[in-house]
């Protein structure tokens, strides 16, 4: 097989392979741990991976008139934009719910991908197989890089990565009122995911505008090559941090924009000991209420006799469970009450754990960390953070002081 190998086709090859080589280890994750989301960005980074092929190929010579090369590069699709928009969008969505698979409405996401793989379908059939020449394509230029596919597909990802923003911007409000770890349920990785991702759709759009500046008018093939060179490079950060991103604990994450609701919904507070809707009344945040004084104690009772801090993965759902009361109501008495976030109140009962364990001497027989962890902190950081900002002294510091 011809490869002319110089500066422009070799840069963008080694992407290439090492794209595809992550694609590859992603779909063989995901499909040993059944993890929707690794087969997911898989995909992802398979159509990434043959976005560059050509511009990869082209700087190789494949575009050369009247070469086998070039009837592949113009009868093959490789820019797969208008499915890389709902890749995208229900990544997110699978790595914010552990049992997200799809449902028949979602392959509706996939429809304009499909009719332009359909429409590639009937250009072969028709120039190659019936007429034996070109007709509806003219011979001199690739489809994928046609105006109205390209502006199409720009317009598409730009919808999902709107979509994409919005949903995690919901469930990062769902994962302040839910989780005890609050740290890992932001998904960081989610975040830096998204942001790339912008960026990826920002570049076309700058190469676009560009193109509409006479003095940039004339943009050669060249100058283009740098566009490609910085999407690949963005895709290959995407593909070693998502492969090796931490995203636990996910079997936790079971999110579903509906279930803001319940924090939104306003609530009735009965004392624990009253069956009776007549004895309901609402929270107005006073402490005085007797209704929200008792429970203020039924569940100081039972974080200590239980020490349910010491579940590192504690959510409001399996407190509110175990008082049988709401999730809404439950955050309500803790905000109200304890005037902290359901994070803030479970780490208190971890640091308090935690200073116990100092002043009876246990860091002489085991680590910080060690400790940290059986106090129910899942990593160094949230244990420092959560420690300082209870104190207002490090771990070590506090050690000196009273220890």
């Amino acid at each position: 097989m011809k490869f002319d190998f110089n500066i422009y086709s070799s840069f963008l090859l080694v992407f290439f392979v090492h794209i595809m080589v992550y694609a590859f280890m992603l779909w063989r994750r995901g499909i040993k741990q059944e993890r929707f989301s690794d087969k997911l960005l898989g995909t992802f980074l398979f159509l990434a991976a043959l976005y560059v092929v050509p511009w990869m190929t082209g700087f190789a010579g494949w575009y050369r008139p009247n070469t086998i090369y070039r009837e592949i590069l113009f009868y093959t699709p490789f820019i797969h934009g208008l499915f890389i928009g709902p890749l995208v969008y229900f990544y997110v969505k699978s790595l914010t719910n552990y049992r997200f698979q799809f449902q028949k409405k979602d392959w509706l996401h996939f429809v304009p991908g499909f009719a332009y793989l359909l429409l590639c379908g009937v250009i072969v059939v028709v120039d190659k197989v019936v007429l034996k020449r070109y007709y509806l394509m003219d011979g001199n230029s690739d489809p994928d890089f046609d105006d109205w596919y390209q502006w199409l597909q720009n317009i598409s990802i730009i919808i999902y990565l709107l979509l994409s923003i919005s949903f995690y911007k919901k469930y990062k409000q769902y994962a302040f009122y839910e989780f005890s770890f609050a740290d890992l349920a932001n998904l960081s990785w989610l975040r830096n995911f998204i942001i790339a991702f912008g960026i990826i759709t920002v570049l076309p759009l700058l190469q676009g505008l560009l193109q509409l500046v006479p003095a940039f008018s004339n943009l050669n093939y060249v100058g283009s090559w740098y566009y490609f060179f910085s999407f690949a490079i963005v895709v290959y950060y995407i593909a070693i941090n998502g492969f090796s991103a931490v995203l636990v604990p996910l079997r936790k994450l079971l999110f579903e924009p509906e279930l803001l609701l319940q924090y939104y919904q306003p609530k009735l507070l009965t004392a624990p000991q009253v069956k009776t809707e007549e004895a309901e009344f609402e929270i107005l945040g006073s402490q005085t209420s007797s209704g929200l004084e008792e429970w203020m104690q039924t569940i100081t009772t039972l974080m200590q006799n239980e020490k349910l801090y010491e579940d590192a993965e504690l959510t409001l759902s399996q407190l509110a469970k175990k008082l049988s009361i709401n999730t809404s109501l439950l955050s309500k008495i803790i905000n109200t009450g304890f005037k902290m976030n359901f994070n803030d109140f479970v780490n208190e009962y971890r640091v308090n754990a935690m200073m116990e364990k100092l002043v009876a001497g246990e860091q002489k027989k085991q680590t910080l960390l060690g400790l940290a962890f059986d106090c129910g902190f899942n990593s160094k950081a949230t244990f420092n953070r959560a420690f300082k900002k209870q104190t207002g002294l490090s771990p070590k510091e506090w050690i000196e002081q009273n220890a």
